[in-house]
């Protein structure tokens, strides 16, 4: 699977750790965030991410900022995405099912790694539900 992850300065550590897990199951990953601790604006990231998740370039976005919150924010102003943020394994898995999120935004400073890490194992293993979620999602998108 191909995923494309960006972060700010608060999220470097944490999104290292996931890189080196993902990768270790065979997951090809594009790294758009920063690499430094030197200030960066996380809505420049959330649209790096955000239109290789447009253009089909990856299966699913990971977006990671000190608290997931404006990430999030950010993400969710282009239109086609649908950014989760999440805190828990339950909220991973029903933004996919339900909602068909294709972003999953984390908190460096809200999750701990290994919460962090089986958050983004659930998202991208969970499959969209469709039904009646597929109508509600249709509505987001229009």
């Amino acid at each position: 699977m191909k995923i494309v992850i960006g972060n700010d300065h608060a999220g470097v550590e944490f999104k290292n750790k996931i890189m080196q897990a993902l990768r270790s199951k065979g997951h090809e990953i594009i790294n758009v965030g920063t690499d430094t601790l030197d200030s960066v604006d996380y809505p420049d990231i959330a649209k790096e991410v955000s239109k290789k998740i447009i253009n089909k370039e990856a299966n699913f976005g990971i977006l990671i900022c000190g608290t997931g919150i404006g990430i999030s924010i950010a993400a969710n102003k282009i239109n086609g995405i649908r950014a989760a943020l999440c805190h828990n394994e339950y909220t991973a898995r029903l933004s996919r099912l339900h909602n068909d999120a294709n972003i999953i935004a984390l908190g460096a400073r809200v999750l701990g790694e290994d919460l962090g890490l089986a958050c983004v194992e659930t998202f991208i293993n969970t499959e969209f539900e469709g039904g009646r979620h597929a109508r509600r999602v249709g509505k987001i998108e229009q």
